[in-house]
């Protein structure tokens, strides 16, 4: 690597662990299946993106799907987007769900935040299922009609969906801590006929009525046929109650059997620069996808627990429920997981027995900050600790590897709610370098590419997959002609999934994250990432959190500015903006080193968690912040207000 000594992995699979994996498994029976050697990753991976057909059928397969049609196809077309997997198959994800499952074994935990836990087993998730499914038919709904979902991450939401789907009508899902307008610009366009709404919840101590939000959302959808009541069904006039709904638990589960790409879920984009896009997802390409990744990268099985923190409007609460079709029980815990101490996840993580603890870079950076001991808590159930959201810096990795007991994997993965899996994480035969990706997944083409096209190693270049995956959308919603999808991913390479990160992958087949292309630095003709720059000044303990943008000047001139807000009674002086400075160039280089650093009072975030860097931009730039975002998508939109600020007082220093 351009002289650059190869680091040693932080974490090393033992050949035990290797040998015991479902991902061993999976490789002897594709090796006995191809007559190829392919029980290095390295080589599972090339035959992966290589023969697809062979791969994702061997994927069938070993997860025990039904037969298909003798002589049928696996993929007819390869165009992207277009391409067409398994014709004239049909099956439900609902069934996988269920198939085989021990009756009295545990599939579900609900957690709050203070203690208070609800178990179901397989057949009393099984009966609520079928009942809530029969409650939706009762109220008219069929194949392709819409649910919506207000909910917080607790068992009801689980069932909705699971009964939705099971029927086959499409789901769709905002957590309580949208805003009425910002769930009404997503749901809304849905035009769903039963809306199931909670009428409150708990957050960091605070019980949170719901009540008003529901009614006006409930108001706000002219098409419903019904609002169905979490909570007290009083609280909106003329709705039902969960318990009405649920009420006949006599009635069999049994799923409709629905087309391959038949619509199972739609998932909304952040909705930072204009209305959200609706992406939809078929029942096989997420029964598939989410059987290999939780399956095979995250080795989960029957009796594992995964505790994926997250809200319902993330794609990782889809990701979660999925786990349910390798037999993992989920957790869902509803609650902050700060409260009512910084390390609160972890002792849930030790008290639930969790295998598979699911967290964010910003958590695991306030544990640091808070002096957090996790030796205090009992993880010996824990196997692997997942990382997402954003990018994971080393000192980030290599605090917390110190702090788990030996042998836990901590992997972080990168991916989008667009195919609602990662692009690139971890497999149990791979070693794993801090600050890295292991390796790309099982059937992703991945590569990064140049400005013309051309593909790039040990450099900066664009995230791209070259070749189709079942999980990609099967379409955008409302989005007839699919002009509004492809100008999503495929206007930059015609016929390549652009995805719109900077990624390097190095010569050990490892990727680093950079950060969104579309936010592009570039100092002096070079292209940086913001990623490298926040690796380091957050890790400084009076930043708690950093945004750097890059301006173009009229006058030919580029301005980077860092803004961070900093922790209780830190101050940003000269003596701070040294080592500001001084730790960047140091760890990153002197091309990263921001121009200005500015205090702020906070830093603005969709609701699923990343960083408004390219709306910030442009309301630097002077563009009005109503032009630029919609306030609904953005967790604090007061802070909007104050980035104008600045740049009207920039311009204005600058007679400009």
């Amino acid at each position: 690597m351009n002289g650059t000594p190869t680091p040693s992995p932080a974490w090393t699979p033992s050949p035990d662990d290797v040998e015991k994996s479902r991902l061993a498994d999976f490789a002897r029976f594709a090796s006995a299946r191809t007559g190829r050697r392919l029980t290095d990753y390295q080589a599972l991976w090339e035959w992966s993106t290589d023969d697809l057909s062979g791969f994702w059928s061997a994927v069938w397969d070993f997860f025990g799907l039904p037969p298909r049609p003798d002589g049928s196809d696996v993929l007819t077309d390869e165009a992207m987007p277009g391409a067409r997997w398994f014709p004239g198959t049909e099956l439900n994800l609902v069934d996988r769900v269920f198939e085989g499952r021990d009756p009295n074994g545990v599939a579900l935990v609900a957690a709050t935040e203070d203690g208070r836990e609800v178990s179901l087993t397989w057949s009393a998730l099984s009966t609520q299922v079928a009942a809530a499914a029969e409650g939706l038919r009762r109220l008219g709904v069929g194949r392709g009609d819409r649910v919506a979902g207000y909910l917080s991450n607790g068992p009801e939401a689980v069932v909705a969906f699971l009964a939705t789907a099971g029927i086959g009508a499409i789901w769709a899902v905002c957590g309580l801590d949208y805003a009425p307008a910002a769930a009404q610009s997503r749901l809304g366009q849905l035009k769903p006929r039963v809306l199931v709404a909670g009428t409150g919840h708990r957050y960091a101590g605070k019980d949170v009525d719901s009540g008003d939000a529901v009614r006006e959302l409930a108001r706000s959808l002219p098409d419903l046929a019904a609002t169905v009541i979490v909570g007290d069904p009083g609280a909106v006039p003329g709705a039902i109650g969960w318990d009405d709904l649920t009420a006949d638990a006599s009635v069999p589960l049994e799923p409709v059997t629905v087309p391959f790409d038949h619509p199972l879920w739609v998932l909304f984009s952040s909705g930072t620069t204009g209305r959200p896009k609706g992406i939809v997802h078929g029942h096989g390409g997420v029964l598939l996808e989410q059987l290999k990744c939780n399956g095979l990268h995250f080795d989960l099985r029957e009796g594992d627990r995964m505790l994926w923190y997250t809200t319902p409007s993330w794609m990782m609460w889809n990701a979660l429920v999925s786990s349910l079709l390798v037999g993992t029980t989920i957790v869902c815990l509803d609650g902050s997981p700060g409260f009512p101490d910084p390390d609160a996840l972890w002792a849930h993580a030790a008290r639930l027995r969790v295998t598979l603890l699911g967290t964010s870079p910003a958590y695991v950076g306030a544990c640091r900050k808070a002096g957090v001991d996790l030796s205090r808590h009992d993880l010996s159930a824990l196997r692997t600790v997942g990382i997402t959201g954003s990018t994971f810096a080393a000192d980030g990795f290599r605090w917390l590897s110190g702090q788990l007991p030996n042998g836990v994997r901590i992997v972080s993965s990168s991916g989008g709610t667009d195919v609602v899996t990662a692009f690139v994480g971890g497999a149990p035969n791979v070693p794993i370098w801090a600050g890295e990706l292991s390796a790309p997944l099982l059937g992703v083409a991945l590569d990064a590419f140049d400005g013309q096209g051309r593909p790039v190693r040990d450099e900066v270049g664009e995230l791209v997959v070259t070749r189709p995956m079942p999980s990609m959308p099967v379409s955008f919603w409302d989005d007839p002609d699919g002009s509004r999808y492809r100008a999503a991913y495929f206007d930059t390479y015609p016929g390549v999934w652009r995805h719109g990160d900077w990624i390097t992958i190095t010569d050990r087949g490892s990727v680093i994250i950079h950060g969104r292309s579309d936010a592009t630095l570039n100092r002096r003709g070079v292209r940086i990432g913001s990623s490298d720059i926040y690796a380091v000044a957050e890790s400084i303990p009076q930043v708690i959190e950093g945004l750097v943008v890059g301006l173009e000047q009229d006058d030919g001139g580029y301005w980077m500015p860092l803004f961070v807000t900093l922790a209780d009674g830190a101050e940003l002086d000269d003596a701070l903006r040294t080592t500001i400075r001084g730790e960047i160039a140091a760890r990153a280089s002197r091309r990263h080193v921001p121009d200005d650093i500015i205090a702020a009072p906070g830093v603005p975030h969709t609701r699923t968690g990343k960083k408004l860097e390219v709306p910030v931009k442009r309301i630097l730039l002077g563009h009005p912040v109503a032009d630029v975002v919609d306030p609904t998508s953005v967790d604090r939109p007061e802070l909007l207000d104050w980035y104008a600020e600045v740049g009207a007082q920039r311009r204005d220093s600058a007679g400009l």
